[in-house]
């Protein structure tokens, strides 16, 4: 299968702090990868190097085009659209508000309110919400906020960093059912960083583990989750 988004020698820093080390992934057409690893391994970073938030070298192409040196919105139009940890709704306005703000960079305006339909149905608590604030929903609601906005660029691949972190066990199995429903119905590929490593790989295809900013162990998922010496000496489950 082709790859939508290949890395390649990816080195990341804040300032004189390194973080990444030369990294090589792969994230395939249509599937799910998933970054594992302890805090501080560098998955955060791993997203921001992808959509241009962070020091990088290296190589990273998507879609057939290399995109490292190029400004975050430039990879944003392409079609990256990133979830970040913290979710980063804009909390004074309302759901539908932020909902258009994710469709900022679109220029077919009766597609963009097509899309606001498909999302309520994919998360039809936010269609009874559309005219809260966002400040007053709770997390669950504010991940699936932060989702849907992301969903409204119409990516071809969404980086998603800890969308389970902080909520109930329930709400996480319902986000991460519909994060599979989406990318089985309308192909968005994704690059999912999360703690929870037994779920992530029981809803990615491939893994990658990093241990300070390198990869020390990569392959299908469902290997990587059935062996037993990988699960205790890495992921702790």
């Amino acid at each position: 299968m082709a790859q939508i988004l290949t890395a390649r020698k990816l080195h990341a820093q804040y300032g004189a702090v390194k973080v990444l080390h030369g990294l090589d992934f792969d994230v395939e057409e249509g599937g799910i990868t998933t970054i594992l690893g302890a805090n501080g391994a560098g998955k955060t970073t791993t997203l921001r190097a992808v959509c241009a938030m962070v020091k990088t070298e290296g190589e990273i192409h998507f879609g057939g085009q290399r995109i490292d040196g190029r400004g975050t919105e430039n990879i944003v139009r392409l079609g990256v659209a990133h979830v970040p940890d913290g979710r980063g709704t804009f909390t004074h306005l309302s759901v539908d508000e932020n909902l258009r703000l994710g469709a900022y960079v679109r220029r077919d305006k009766a597609q963009v309110e097509e899309d606001f339909e498909r999302i309520y149905t994919y998360f039809p608590r936010l269609r009874e919400r559309r005219r809260q604030q966002a400040g007053t929903l709770s997390g669950g609601e504010q991940q699936m906020l932060a989702v849907s906005r992301a969903l409204m660029l119409r990516p071809r691949l969404m980086l998603l960093d800890e969308p389970s972190f902080g909520l109930a066990p329930r709400i996480v199995q319902e986000i991460f059912e519909i994060f599979r429903e989406i990318n089985r119905r309308d192909r968005v590929s994704m690059l999912l960083v999360e703690q929870n490593a037994a779920l992530a790989l029981k809803l990615a295809d491939h893994a990658y583990l990093l241990e300070t900013g390198r990869v020390v162990i990569s392959g299908p998922a469902d290997v990587i989750r059935n062996d037993e010496s990988v699960r205790r000496s890495y992921l702790g489950y």
